[in-house]
């Protein structure tokens, strides 16, 4: 019957504000799609500027400059016969607008705009863009640049939330958050008639996140039928978020084509061929799209034999696979976008024999390992990025344990109060991976500094196991840390100059989401850095993952280290042993409960008072109400102490839904009024109840416990309701 459709879908490693290399990997996208037989492509949300351009979007610059790429589309022969649908900024009597613009045969056919904007979590696009709120009855008229006009020969396109009707089909837009909405609107366009739906998106990745995205892209064509075409951005486009793939086709609430959802290419596209006569979408009795008519068939009349796609099962990643294929692909972009055009030749690590930057090490070391098996496959623009690093154009990676020689340092920093134990552990993985490792003693420094101070005041401080007072304790604990980030960075610029080689190197950081949440970390020390690719993923991830990198990677000091106690080595050792740490010295709770809280706080958007109310229920196994008010009041003590430490923290990527990122994540205060009286106040009431209760019958422990603390609670009830808000994007 001539129904059968071939439709594609992309996601591409676009970065902001490069337009050159934006229209090149567009114009790809489009060629790989026509040469599959697509009569239709659909590209990620703002691909022509970037979609993290943030206040660049306020620059005329940006939109002229998105008008000149879509004129070169216009004008390639690349793009000539098929429907293509791409994203860009646009103003409208003088509003930007967030939109898709399609095109065919050199004529723009309609520009729809945004009409629900993601404004929450990582998201600000009502900062830079207005929703199209008008009705779907209004369409306006958008008068083209003459720069336009002189391509298309027309003067005005239609501008509004409208449908394309073709001579064989019915196809209709959302874009993004758009889906994730209670009301979105392939709801009512399937009840329109309209049998394609199609989403371009710029969605963030989050451990865990993928499987409510495909959920979301099945469901919108399982109750009324239909095709939905799913397009996101790849990759880092210079922000702390990474965006991970994942384009699909799906019908009839079942996927019949998978993109990956990370990966060194920056370039995929996805086909699929299917049957329009599948579908069965419900009609409406009245018409509430207005159709822009096209001339133009996306099937032939001639597909008795042409074969359609079959659903598949999607391929999900565990969380341990999802950390290490996320870092490997911001690492490569790294190399590519910071190291090749700055001049940088890998990177130096400070490797302490700790979880943490353990995970950093075999972040790097799946990197080469991924890189080497891009080479081996014939990727030549990982081949390319690859020279350029290590700065020899005839360089060929071999073996990942070599290339990790060649772009991937680590230093031990070792005082008088480091143990043997962590110096071998770094030093056995420095070894399985390859790096280049340095053993560095850090005292002479270290004594250099206390040296100044003493001649300036007269007084040398002292550790507390002898005799010294907190406030001294403290201080020469940050003393070695901080100039170990003051060494670590002497070390980048300078170790490949002493090795006679040309470039510096990067340096990565490794503090998890779970230090940084409670501050439990030295400003500027060596956890302060280039960037920290573990610093959005929690420490209990971290172990899953290093498990994983044993088996994985062959690793075997692995084991050694995930077992051994999280200890920061900075105060004196007791008879050659560590007796410093991290649980149990200094942060008063593990960090399998900083991880509860840690979500607590931030997704279920508790207060210290509700967070007391939520755990009591949820810790009643293990802890007291007392104990657990000590717990809460403890965490929001150190939380607010240190939040100031947010304001300079290493940049790092956006993993965990319950990060402390106070650049764009998180936005709190850094100043708090760190007592907290009044909200712990009203836990000491409820601990007061509960214990006077205890030993009272239980009809009068219940009335004691409504007549005194009835007041508090309706006090505190908004605070402790949980409202249930899906992720967008």
């Amino acid at each position: 019957m001539g129904r059968k459709v071939t439709v594609a879908t992309c996601s591409l490693n676009q970065w902001a504000l490069d337009f050159d290399g934006n229209l090149q990997r567009i114009l790809t996208s489009i060629e790989v799609a026509k040469s599959r037989g697509a009569k239709y492509r659909l590209g990620p949300e703002l691909e022509v500027s970037g979609y993290g351009c943030a206040d660049h979007f306020y620059e005329s610059d940006t939109l002229l400059h998105s008008l000149q790429v879509l004129k070169k589309l216009l004008e390639s022969p690349v793009t000539q016969d098929i429907i293509c649908d791409v994203g860009m900024p646009i103003m409208h009597h003088n509003v930007r607008y967030n939109c898709r613009v399609v095109f065919l045969h050199r004529r723009i056919l309609l520009i729809r705009p945004k009409m629900q904007m993601a404004n929450y979590g990582n998201y600000r696009e009502l900062r830079w863009f207005s929703p199209w709120s008008r009705s779907r009855s209004v369409i306006e008229e958008y008068f083209l640049p003459r720069m336009i006009q002189e391509v298309t020969g027309q003067e005005t396109v239609p501008f509004g939330d409208c449908v394309l009707s073709t001579k064989d089909t019915c196809i209709g837009s959302e874009m993004c958050a758009e889906l994730w909405n209670p009301r979105s609107p392939h709801i009512d366009m399937s009840l329109d008639g309209v049998e394609i739906f199609t989403n371009s998106s710029a969605s963030h990745h989050e451990l865990r996140k993928a499987d409510q995205r495909v959920s979301l892209v099945k469901s919108a064509t399982t109750k009324s039928g239909g095709i939905y075409l799913y397009a996101n951005q790849r990759g880092c486009d210079g922000d702390r978020l990474y965006y991970d793939g994942c384009c699909m086709v799906a019908i009839n609430g079942d996927i019949v084509a998978q993109g990956a959802q990370f990966s060194l290419d920056d370039v995929e596209v996805v086909t699929a061929t299917l049957d329009l006569e599948d579908p069965q979408p419900e009609h409406s009795q009245t018409r509430r799209w207005t159709a822009v008519k096209v001339d133009f068939s996306l099937s032939s009349g001639d597909d008795v034999f042409l074969p359609t796609h079959q659903p598949i099962t999607w391929q999900f990643h565990t969380p341990e696979e999802e950390i290490r294929y996320k870092m490997i692909s911001l690492l490569c972009d790294l190399e590519r976008r910071v190291c090749v055009f700055s001049l940088q030749a890998g990177f130096l690590l400070p490797l302490s024999g700790g979880v943490d930057s353990s995970s950093t090490a075999c972040i790097v070391h799946s990197m080469c390992v991924l890189v080497c098996q891009a080479v081996q496959d014939g990727n030549v623009q990982v081949l390319r990025d690859v020279r350029r690093v290590v700065g020899d154009e005839a360089y060929c990676p071999q073996r990942p344990k070599e290339l990790c020689g060649r772009v991937f340092t680590t230093c031990y920093m070792a005082s008088e109060n480091s143990s043997e134990g962590t110096r071998g552990r770094a030093k056995d993985l420095a070894a399985q991976i390859g790096s280049a490792h340095l053993n560095i003693n850090i005292d002479l420094a270290v004594k250099g500094m206390l040296g100044v101070f003493s001649m300036v005041t007269g007084k040398l401080p002292q550790f507390r196991a002898s005799g010294g007072s907190v406030r001294e304790n403290l201080a020469l604990q940050n003393v070695q840390a901080r100039i170990r980030m003051v060494l670590a960075y002497l070390f980048a610029q300078l170790s490949l100059w002493a090795r006679g080689k040309p470039g510096g190197l990067l340096v990565l950081g490794s503090a998890n989401v779970d230090e940084s949440l409670t501050g439990y970390f030295t400003k500027y020390d060596c956890s302060s850095a280039d960037v920290n690719p573990i610093g959005g993923i929690s420490k209990t991830d971290l172990k899953s993952f290093l498990l994983y990198c044993v088996d994985q990677f062959q690793l075997p000091a692995l084991t050694g280290i995930v077992a051994a106690p999280p200890t920061a080595e900075l105060e004196p050792l007791t008879d050659g042993q560590v007796s410093q740490t991290d649980e149990v010295a200094d942060m008063g709770m593990t960090y399998s409960e900083l991880s509860v809280i840690g979500r607590l706080r931030k997704i279920s958007k508790c207060g210290p008072y509700s967070m007391f109310c939520k755990l009591i229920h949820m810790w009643k196994e293990a802890f007291s109400p007392s104990e657990v008010a000590q717990k809460v009041k403890h965490f929001f003590r150190m939380y607010s102490v240190n939040r100031h430490k947010m304001t300079t923290v290493t940049p790092s990527y956006h993993a965990e839904s319950y990060s402390p990122d106070d650049n764009r994540f998180d936005l709190r205060p850094f100043l708090y009024n760190t007592r907290w009286t009044w909200q712990f106040r009203c836990i000491d009431n409820e601990v007061v109840i509960n214990a006077e209760g205890v030993n009272l019958p239980a009809k009068k422990k219940t009335n004691l416990h409504l007549n005194k603390s009835v007041q508090s609670h309706l006090q505190c009830f908004s605070s402790n309701k949980v409202k249930k808000n899906l992720p967008v994007g």
